[in-house]
């Protein structure tokens, strides 16, 4: 009875083990199902590509055509010059300066002192002239008493001698008294390169002296736009730190150059005549000699004008056209033909109407 109960005691703990284990590979298969592949290595996640847009074709500009004014003008530089300008120099060589009595920006008075040389040696040959001179007038005299027993021929011969005498001393004279530079009107002394102690040039230029009451507008053109332009016509000013005016064309250069001797081209002296000369509506205060300045002239000017710009202009070969565009949105080419045209824009003769609109590029 005892083995009995033993042997189903073991039965029964072996279906009690066959149920746990059961039960045991029940819920693994539950908790491997539950977490899917959790117990299998991660996969890589799928790359996230941008979204790529396609380009958009830039769309030309649009132009409307329109009716203005029209203008062709040609510029220069300049500068305010005197209508009275000249050089100072000595008509004597040889000599050195002695003293300088001005310097550049005086302003000084017709008949003023500038510059003086040093005449003293000079000055010295005159006195021993003028001695021998007064005894060949004693001579002269005595001859002029005599001359009754003279012979013609010998009479002549004297009074020659004597005259050549007098012009020597007059001579003298002369170039003492040039030994002294003076002021030939009131005005400034534009430059001065006279130093004590240099020695002289005959007509060398020493300084310029002007008239700084007289000013005018002076400009210098290019010979192809002096071509453009006659006197009277318009002209604006802009002048350095003083303002932009009105005036009218005065006079036209008279020459830009010349040659020398060896036939080479080589520049004039800065003068006015060789300015184009602009005469102010109203003249500017407070402006001085040498004030740099613009000069815009209108050469050519039209009223309701038909205006593209350049850009909406095409040409192939010999046929200039524009892309006109309909009310539509569609778009055709017409011929046209162009006038005068600026820096930015272009004139149509025919072709075009204010109010269309034409395709640029």
């Amino acid at each position: 009875m005892f083995t009995k109960w033993r042997m189903e005691d073991l039965s029964n703990r072996k279906r009690k083990f066959g149920r746990s284990l059961g039960v045991l590979t029940l819920c693994l298969a539950i908790a491997a199902s539950a977490s899917g592949c959790g117990l299998l290595p991660d996969e890589d996640e799928e790359e996230v590509l941008p979204v790529i847009t396609p380009p958009t074709v830039s769309k030309k500009p649009e132009y409307e055509v329109r009716s203005e004014t029209i203008e062709l003008s040609v510029s220069a530089v300049g500068k305010l010059m005197s209508q009275r300008e000249e050089p100072l120099y000595f008509t004597e060589d040889d000599l050195h300066i002695k003293e300088v009595k001005v310097k550049a920006g005086d302003k000084v008075n017709k008949g003023d002192v500038l510059v003086e040389l040093d005449v003293e040696d000079l000055q010295k040959e005159l006195r021993k002239k003028r001695l021998d001179f007064r005894e060949q007038e004693i001579n002269m005299k005595e001859t002029l008493r005599t001359r009754e027993e003279m012979e013609e021929v010998e009479f002549e011969k004297a009074v020659i001698v004597f005259e050549e005498q007098r012009q020597e001393l007059t001579d003298l004279e002369q170039r003492i008294a040039n030994g002294t530079l003076t002021a030939p009107f009131a005005g400034t002394i534009v430059s001065m390169s006279a130093k004590k102690g240099d020695s002289i040039e005959a007509y060398k230029s020493l300084g310029i002296i002007s008239d700084t009451s007289s000013l005018v507008v002076a400009a210098s053109f290019a010979k192809e736009d002096l071509e453009k332009i006659s006197v009277g016509m318009g002209a604006k000013v802009d002048i350095n730190a003083a303002g932009e005016f009105t005036g009218k064309v005065k006079a036209m250069p008279i020459s830009t150059s010349s040659d020398d001797e060896n036939g080479e081209n080589v520049p004039d002296s800065d003068s006015i005549d060789k300015y184009l000369i602009v005469e102010l509506d109203k003249w500017p205060e407070g402006v001085e000699r040498g004030r740099q300045l613009s000069v815009s002239i209108v050469t050519q000017r039209k009223e309701n004008a038909v205006l593209i710009p350049i850009s909406a202009l095409r040409s192939i070969g010999s046929r200039t056209y524009v892309q006109v565009i309909e009310d539509d949105g569609t778009k055709r080419e017409a011929d046209v033909e162009v006038g005068m045209q600026t820096s930015t824009d272009v004139e149509i003769l025919k072709g075009l109407e204010p109010g269309q609109k034409v395709v640029g590029r």
